[in-house]
């Protein structure tokens, strides 16, 4: 019997390698004859990274980049053997991830995306020419201006000053300038790793969905989803493209970073189906009985392609139980059954949330060994 354990990471508790671990240390207590494959998942967002370069043997590289609020802070990218390529693995998260700024000073006017193009730089100092970028999770709403920036472009004002990089500069653009742009860019492959489908602009751009998370008050939402469509025609005008850039699907993925990348010439993919293929998911998945996966919380919003739904859609075409097990389940958790043959939450008693974070282990390998033991009784061969 063969298990594929393919789990996100639990936020604020567990890592996805860590989940994995757990999960699979329960199934040999019950089943210790069974195979289990642990493929560490992500969707762009956090964690990304990590589990990437965990499952294909890559390595960490240490990196100092400008962090979201304009000071340095140490991160990392992966670099992976991508059919004999070497492969930059990077997340908007690690490098100025909402979770990087303190709740009293979250305001995207006051945030840089500048930390990704520094990473990217360092990576292609490093003969790195393809590159995959997720980007979940991220504290900025600048459009990528500090990102391009920090590239090589040029961006100024109505008086022809430079103007910075921060989401409080896009209003002062007037002008973009691309010649200075790192010519080893147009050699690169970027593949842009999101499940985000919003446009950069309007009701279900950038700002308007995701700058209040970030902090925005509704007039800088405003604001903001004004600036950007200004900044995007000034950056189309000085590449030559189409305004199909900002209504493309993903180009308000972190604030209009998926604009700028897509303006670099990127693709932009599922997160979850990019991790998928990186790390041989799906191949695993056909080989298995049973697939394992899990998140910090479920409702039915992850029937709209979240990774677990996409874990699980990929078992059910494959002949394969899926098995989801959450950290909680919320409204119209009872729609999961369209795709799970089985839900659970590891919740063992009513507990604060900051008890179930602390508790998320022991809860885990508890629910984990139950699914285990059923299996096992309900095999008779076994």
């Amino acid at each position: 019997m063969k298990f594929v354990v393919a789990p996100d990471s639990y936020k604020g508790s567990l890592t996805a390698a860590q989940v994995g671990e757990v999960i699979e240390r329960a199934i040999r207590e019950e089943l210790p004859e069974a195979e289990v494959v642990v493929v560490p998942m992500a969707d762009g967002g956090e964690g990304t990274v990590e589990a990437v370069v965990a499952v294909c043997r890559g390595e960490l590289v240490p990196v100092t980049v400008t962090g979201p609020l304009g000071e340095p802070v140490d991160a990392c990218y992966g670099v992976i053997d991508q059919q004999g390529e070497r492969t930059a693995v990077l997340e908007a998260a690690n490098l100025f991830g909402l979770p990087m700024v303190p709740a009293d000073r979250r305001n995207p006017l006051h945030t840089t995306s500048a930390g990704l193009g520094e990473a990217m730089l360092h990576a292609l100092d490093g003969g790195i020419r393809r590159m995959v970028i997720g980007l979940g999770g991220s504290a900025t709403n600048d459009g990528g201006l500090g990102l391009l920036r920090a590239l090589g472009a040029q961006f100024t004002g109505p008086q022809g000053e430079p103007v910075g990089g921060f989401g409080r500069d896009l209003a002062q653009v007037a002008a973009a300038n691309f010649s200075g742009l790192d010519p080893r860019l147009a050699a690169c492959a970027i593949t842009v790793a999101s499940d985000v489908t919003n446009p950069l602009c309007g009701a279900e751009g950038a700002s308007s969905v995701y700058g209040p998370q970030k902090g925005a008050t509704p007039e800088q939402v405003a604001l903001l989803d004004g600036a950007l469509a200004r900044y995007a025609a000034f950056v189309e005008v000085a590449l030559g493209t189409a305004a199909a850039h900002r209504d493309a699907p993903g180009a308000g993925a972190a604030g209009g970073l998926g604009f700028a990348l897509l303006a670099l010439g990127a693709s932009v993919r599922s997160g979850a189906e990019v991790v998928a293929e990186l790390t041989g998911l799906q191949a695993h998945i056909r080989q298995a009985d049973w697939v394992l996966t899990g998140e910090g919380r479920t409702d039915g919003q992850t029937l709209f392609g979240k990774l677990p739904f996409r874990v699980a859609s990929w078992a059910k075409e494959a002949g394969a139980k899926a098995v989801l097990l959450s950290g909680s389940l919320g409204d119209d958790s009872g729609r999961l059954y369209e795709v799970f043959d089985a839900i659970f939450a590891i919740v063992q008693r009513p507990a604060t949330l900051e008890a179930c974070i602390a508790e998320a282990e022991p809860n885990l390998y508890s629910c984990a060994r139950s699914v285990a033991r059923l299996i096992r009784a309900a095999s008779p061969s076994l």
